[in-house]
C-alpha cells in the first residue's frame, strides 16, 4: 500500500470520527508529550479540547504523521515540519479539486 493509498483509506474510514490524544500518539507513533508540545506551540490548529480531552480528526492524524516523518527523516524543527504539512494539505486540496473538475 502506498502512502497516498493509506491517506485515502484513513480519510475514508475516519471522516466523522474523533480520535483521542493517546490514539493519535499510538498511530504515529509518538509519545503523547510530543503531541501536547506541538499543540501548545499552535502547530495543530484542528485539534480541539472538549471537557479537557483533546480530540483529533483524521486530517489531524495525517498531519501528525507527516510532521513526525519530516522531523525524523530531515531533522526538521517542528515549525518547519508544520509549514511543510500545511503546504502538503493545500496541495491535497488542490488535487482533489482538480479531480472533481476533471483535470486530474
Amino acid at each position: 500500500m502506498t502512502l497516498r493509498d493509506e491517506e485515502i483509506l484513513i480519510g475514508s474510514l475516519m471522516e466523522n470520527t474523533w480520535l483521542t490524544l493517546e490514539q493519535v500518539a499510538a498511530a504515529c507513533p509518538v509519545e503523547p508529550g510530543w503531541l501536547l508540545r506541538h499543540i501548545e506551540d499552535g502547530l495543530f490548529p484542528q485539534a480541539e479540547s472538549v471537557a479537557g480531552v483533546w480530540c483529533f480528526s483524521s486530517a489531524s492524524l495525517l498531519r501528525a504523521r507527516r510532521m513526525r516523518q519530516l522531523e525524523r527523516d530531515f531533522d526538521a524543527v517542528p515549525e518547519l515540519a508544520a509549514l511543510v504539512a500545511d503546504l502538503m494539505e493545500e496541495l491535497d486540496q488542490l488535487r482533489a479539486r482538480a479531480e472533481r473538475f476533471g483535470a486530474g
